[in-house]
């Protein structure tokens, strides 16, 4: 992409109304707009970023066994009614009438939902277990949204929902998502710890956050510093096996929310000097919740005893609007964000130190088109701007990679290469750009 040609509002100055370091950082960068109190646009930068979080979940739900579908933001009250959750949700939910007078609200999770649409198809334990998920927006009218995507009140969520026969069989399920969440947040270079945490709205006694370690997060967690260095399942984790030896490996250590914490077993379990207690982001939250929505909702499936069983159910969610946030919350320093290859917008930013010399135009035209036919991700900075406003463009929107193309350098045949995550600089030819940047097949 011609940087001519896209669009990229960035803002010199710092705007008032951000607190931490990623909202501020994603308005400066033109990653986003607000559009009301918690509620924003997502302009191409952060749109960019946004798909390739969705994308990485999505692959990693595909590949513990879930299956995608896609559900509506609009739903009834009366679906809620009859799960007993409509007046106990609280003022978070907004709650709406059409033309026709009928009772919508704009859905904050699906549970409810998806237990209905389960129900109308699924008569027998030989059709489970089953995992359903979708990635969709949702509404819930914080009191005070602030820390921009951090808690807004629009957001975009994954949230999975898993059907089983018995409490065994649903904490299988609970397993798979359990090693699925530790795959998802690695692959983002992100370290997400899962803690013990409350259930809140949703329900049941079993959950776990995953959680960043931020002085920004909004949580109080309390861990033994061991846990920092357990290892994550690999790709080739076979999630048809037994996977209780990985969730016994990640659980064994203390490891909790505020909301659940025990002092005296943290200091009975945990060597002083092992003891950590800091703040976190949540960024996803999987429950085990048995039968709330299935007894209410008469959700049954035909046992292989011939009798009527309620399932049992799970849900799961990823919030990967507030991951675009969490990321810069981890990877940021004076001059800007710094992107995880993963989840970057592009991975190779394109700096004509001398736009509208030959040499240098004419190197960055054989650059930028080799690197777009080799399919990687290029940004092609070819405004006329002084190569210091370059720089500082580069650093601020944190393309991992930057190729710096100037007469001096080509004069010996080469150009810098400028490695944003540690600032590493080297002199490589054009044809070694592309060998370093390309990832062998």
């Amino acid at each position: 992409m011609r940087l001519s040609r896209y669009f990229l509002p960035i803002l010199r100055e710092t705007p008032k109304e951000a607190e931490i370091a990623s909202h501020r950082l994603m308005l400066r960068a033109g990653m986003m707009r607000q559009e009301a109190a918690g509620i924003y646009a997502w302009l191409p930068l952060g749109f960019r970023v946004l798909k390739k979080i969705e994308q990485i979940v999505r692959e990693e739900q595909d590949r513990a066994g879930a299956v995608e579908l896609l559900m509506p933001t609009l739903q009834l009250a009366d679906l809620w009614r009859e799960s007993g959750r409509y007046d106990a949700y609280g003022p978070e939910m907004l709650r709406i009438k059409d033309r026709h007078e009928r009772e919508l609200l704009y859905g904050p999770t699906n549970e409810d939902m998806i237990t209905e649409i389960f129900r109308a198809y699924v008569r027998s334990y030989r059709e489970l277990p089953k995992n359903l998920y979708h990635i969709q927006w949702k509404f819930r009218d914080e009191q005070r949204p602030r820390f921009g995507v951090m808690r807004g009140r629009e957001f975009l969520m994954k949230d999975a929902y898993s059907f089983d026969i018995d409490e065994a069989a649903a904490r299988v399920s609970y397993n798979k998502m359990f090693v699925a969440y530790l795959r998802t947040f690695a692959r983002m270079g992100l370290k997400a710890i899962p803690m013990r945490a409350e259930t809140g709205p949703i329900g049941g006694d079993l959950s776990h956050e995953f959680i960043i370690l931020a002085e920004t997060g909004e949580s109080g967690v309390f861990c033994n510093k061991d846990v920092l260095d357990l290892p994550v399942p690999g790709a080739d984790v076979d999630y048809d096996g037994d996977l209780t030896p990985i969730i016994r490996q990640w659980t064994t250590l203390y490891a909790a929310t505020e909301d659940v914490h025990d002092a005296q077993r943290f200091e009975r379990e945990v060597a002083a000097d092992q003891r950590l207690h800091t703040r976190g982001i949540e960024v996803g939250q999987i429950f085990y919740f048995g039968t709330k929505y299935s007894i209410p909702m008469k959700a049954v499936v035909a046992g292989s005893d011939g009798a009527d069983h309620p399932v049992h159910g799970g849900s799961y969610g990823v919030g990967v609007s507030r991951l675009v946030g969490a990321i810069i919350e981890a990877f940021h320093d004076e001059a800007g964000i710094k992107w995880p290859e993963s989840v970057a917008p592009f991975k190779v930013a394109i700096l004509n130190l001398k736009q509208g010399a030959a040499d240098t135009d004419a190197a960055c035209e054989q650059l930028y088109r080799a690197l777009l036919a080799k399919g990687v991700d290029v940004l092609y900075h070819d405004l006329e701007e002084r190569p210091g406003a370059k720089f500082a463009t580069a650093d601020l929107i944190g393309v991992p990679w930057q190729v710096l193309v100037g007469p001096r350098g080509l004069a010996e045949g080469k150009v810098e290469v400028k490695r944003r995550v540690d600032g590493t600089r080297e002199m490589l030819t054009p044809a070694d750009v592309i060998e370093r940047l390309v990832p062998p097949i």
